[in-house]
């Protein structure tokens, strides 16, 4: 596994843990959220550099794809 790899894989982990901690998700249901976001979907193309964001970063897009149903930030 590469380092873009493994950067994703702690990504997701991070996502799953906050969104577990600030939503008060079970974890089965955090990791469903990630996993069908379009967030998720821009962290596995690695030509976008996502997954070289800090974590609090990358929620604050995945908090705007929950409550507006997409990516609000121009850049991505």
């Amino acid at each position: 596994m590469g380092r873009a790899e493994q950067m994703i894989e702690y990504m997701v982990q991070e996502l799953v843990e906050i969104l577990s901690e600030m939503r008060g998700m079970e974890y089965d249901a955090a990791m469903k959220v990630v996993y069908y976001s379009e967030v998720y979907d821009k962290l596995m193309e690695p030509g976008t550099g996502l997954y070289r964001e800090s974590p609090g970063y990358v929620y604050g897009l995945l908090q705007d794809e929950l409550n507006f149903g997409h990516i609000v930030q121009a850049e991505l």
